[in-house]
């Protein structure tokens, strides 16, 4: 993970977040998972998205979470597809339109401009 393997990145983000072997730590969940996140991962941008959906070691941000939905979905991930419909219903419509036009630019930047 920390040589910047996507996958072991990802699996890394996924035994903190449950605990497994290691003391539960959401932030370190996170770390790892915005690692994997950046480099194209979906189910890592799909569990990112859930963290800011939950506050799970990020402050809460419904903005920052559909961001990370609809980039998931973008990639083939029908959860992250399901996710950002559900989360869409909770959003004004400004901060949907700034969430979706924060996911085509972190997409068109090649993960480089994800975020406020």
């Amino acid at each position: 993970a920390e040589q910047g393997v996507a996958r072991a990145q990802y699996n890394l983000g996924l035994i903190y977040d449950n605990g497994w072997g290691v003391p539960q730590d959401y932030k370190e969940a996170v770390k790892w998972y915005r690692l994997a996140a950046e480099q194209g991962v979906a189910t890592a941008q799909l569990n990112l998205g859930a963290m800011y959906y939950n506050g799970q070691g990020v402050l809460a941000d419904f903005v920052l979470a559909h961001m990370w939905f609809n980039i998931s979905a973008a990639l083939g991930d029908e959860m992250g597809d399901e996710k950002r419909e559900l989360i869409a219903k909770e959003m004004t419509s400004e901060d949907l339109s700034k969430a979706e036009a924060m996911a085509r630019a972190c997409f068109n930047s090649n993960y480089e401009k994800c975020g406020y």
